[in-house]
């Protein structure tokens, strides 16, 4: 059995990320939660020439820089320059433009004086105060300059990254492909949420959760259904599964019962087993297998069929692993920080315990609250509206309320 960090490196270490140009294509800007492929330049400038950041008058700063409130400095007005218009006059000693927010800077000035610091009278204007030098003045190219990297390989689009490429006018982009990834559910007893239920079945949830899951990690999941516990028709699920898909989630068969056939399967269809257990509590009964491949390995991940403990395993193992072979860059690692317990966490000290429950920033404090309704891994019903997970280390069996705790942050 496998440490956490152990179980951790071997499966990120064999995790071979996508590549360019065999694994891209192109997409519009409508196609949000993608991976960047190659690198974006641009041939315009940020801001694209100087313009004003405030409503106010363009001035030479040589005329205004004795300017007050008891001797104002009074300047003509010779032109009005609101947004989208081109100015038509150059800006001289004694004149003053009207401008507007975004407007281009006419020649000859150098400085706005925003409107709250001035008074008109007709086509004259009255300055009140120094202003700096430059003020409110943003210089072309003075945010990115045309022909350097605008955004690097390997970044999620999100709307702040899609906005900068239709400025840019950047209207379709080379990304990863969508990672493939087949889910699939093992044992007599699973039914789907539409039949009704008989003494002793039980609903797969498994299937739809980690659908969810994946497609919010912006990877495609084929939702293989459900699998008896029959060894022939689990092998071949299983092997259309990985001829079909890059990655393979399937949940229940990999304890040691006498209907668990995951692994005799996964070594007949000459599968390597990296990993069989790990020293976790929930989620022990963790199987990661590689099948070889012509551009990289399939990556093989049999979770426990406990809804819980299958959704942990996830958070934990399968999630970074699908977000490094999108071809994410940075970020891609589990993401722990340091809170605060509310309550007393409890461990089982031999094997590191994963609670599961809410983090909350209180006055500049992470905060964990444990879920409640009784902290078992056969209570499905509290993991709702989880958006962390309290590790407690090997060695420990209790955290006392106040006291700082490692949390790992997953969901939205």
């Amino acid at each position: 059995m496998l440490s956490v960090r152990d179980a951790q490196t071997t499966i990120f270490n064999l995790v071979q990320p996508l590549q360019h140009p065999q694994d891209t294509e192109i997409v519009d800007l409508s196609s949000v939660n993608r991976i960047l492929a190659i690198p974006i330049t641009s041939q315009l400038d940020f801001p694209h020439w100087d313009n004003s950041a405030m409503d106010g008058y363009a001035v030479r700063y040589a005329d205004v820089q004795q300017a007050s409130s008891e001797q104002p400095t009074i300047l003509e007005i010779v032109e009005e320059i609101p947004a989208g218009y081109q100015p038509q006059l150059t800006i001289q000693s004694g004149q003053a433009a009207r401008i507007f927010t975004g407007a281009v800077m006419p020649k000859g000035a150098d400085t706005v004086v925003m409107q709250e610091e001035t008074r008109r009278e007709n086509n004259q204007v009255a300055i009140l105060c120094v202003p700096k030098p430059q003020e409110f003045v943003r210089h072309q190219a003075s945010y990115y300059q045309a022909g350097n990297q605008l955004l690097p390989a390997g970044i999620r689009l999100n709307a702040p990254e899609i906005a900068v490429l239709a400025a840019a006018q950047c209207p379709q982009v080379s990304v990863y492909r969508k990672p493939k990834v087949a889910i699939l559910s093992t044992g007599n007893e699973l039914v789907m949420p539409t039949q009704p239920l008989k003494p002793g079945q039980i609903v797969d949830s498994n299937q739809y959760a980690l659908a969810a899951l994946v497609r919010q990690m912006g990877a495609e999941p084929l939702m293989m259904g459900i699998i008896a516990d029959d060894k022939e028709a689990l092998q071949q699920a299983i092997a259309h599964s990985i001829t079909n898909a890059d990655i393979v989630l399937s949940s229940g068969g990999v304890s040691v019962g006498e209907y668990d056939y995951v692994e005799q399967i996964i070594t007949s269809l000459k599968g390597t087993i990296h990993i069989r257990a790990v020293a976790m509590k929930p989620g022990k009964p963790l199987t990661f297998a590689t099948f070889d491949h012509s551009q990289r390995p399939v990556l093989y991940f049999g979770l426990p069929g406990n809804p819980v403990s299958a959704l942990v395993t996830f958070w934990r193992f399968v999630q970074p692993a699908i977000a490094k072979f999108s071809g994410l860059v940075d970020g891609w690692q589990p993401q722990f920080i340091n809170g605060m317990a509310t309550q007393e966490l409890r461990g089982v000290g031999k094997r590191e315990t994963y609670l599961w429950g809410k983090l909350n920033l209180v006055d500049g404090v992470y905060k964990f609250q444990l879920a409640g309704g009784g902290h078992s891994s056969g209570n499905l019903i509290n993991l709702a509206q989880t958006n962390a997970l309290a590790v407690i280390p090997v060695g420990e069996k209790l955290i006392t309320a106040g006291n700082s705790v490692k949390v790992l942050k997953v969901g939205n």
